[in-house]
């Protein structure tokens, strides 16, 4: 899953992108609010969540809860706001915000409310996922093939998490990068095949009868249920 960081102050948020990316999520970040509201514009079908700071340059949050609304963008939108901040929580529900936290916060309370924004109806993100004998869950971050616990890297996870919400579909590079990597990345390496390679190696060691993910040559992979 995807998740923009809108944050102007920037150590804060490279330990929110770092915390959240812990938790296989692939995370952009933006410490302007106008350049965050015009990112938004062109890219917001790519973000399953939007945390958005309310004091920002250019834009605060409300004007960006607003303007999305309008233009009726419905990616979620968790709010963080100071705690010396005096901004009714029901204004910030009626520009469009889900959900708010104050600073200071935990980062596994973070963690929480985006799973939970992203289970809402509308977007229905469950939190566990099972296909055939595979069986994935977001909150506890494991996985399983049968009964066997799959140690997977936070990529290898996040891939096969990705393909668990689109079974039997083909899914090229290009939107794999999109919903497991950043904005940051060069799109022309081989890192998804290599990451692809290693989990279908750990797959195929918990369960050497079957093939899970097939490679559909010169378009992409797919997991068939």
């Amino acid at each position: 899953m995807r998740i923009l960081v809108v944050e102007d102050e920037r150590r804060l948020a490279k330990a929110l992108v770092q915390g959240l990316e812990m938790h296989s999520f692939a995370v952009d970040s933006r410490h302007d609010g106008r350049e965050a509201f015009e990112h938004l514009l062109l890219h917001h079908t790519l973000y399953d969540l939007v945390i958005l700071d309310l004091m920002l340059p250019g834009m605060d949050g409300i004007e960006i809860c607003r303007a999305l609304r309008e233009r009726q963008i419905s990616v979620p939108i968790l709010v963080l706001s100071a705690k010396d901040q005096t901004v009714d929580k029901i204004v910030l529900l009626n520009a469009g915000a889900d959900d708010y936290m104050t600073k200071p916060f935990a980062l596994g309370e973070v963690v929480a409310r985006s799973n939970a924004l992203m289970r809402r109806p509308e977007t229905a993100y469950p939190t566990e996922l099972i296909v055939r004998d595979l069986r994935l869950n977001i909150g506890t971050h494991t996985a399983y093939l049968n009964k066997a616990l799959l140690s997977l890297t936070v990529k290898e996870f996040a891939i096969l998490e990705y393909f668990m919400r689109h079974p039997n579909q083909v899914l090229d590079r290009e939107q794999i990068l999109d919903h497991v990597w950043d904005f940051n990345f060069n799109s022309f390496s081989n890192v998804v095949d290599v990451h692809i390679k290693n989990l279908r190696k750990k797959l195929k060691e918990a369960n050497e009868d079957h093939e899970y993910i097939e490679t559909i040559n010169g378009v992409g992979y797919i997991l068939k249920a």
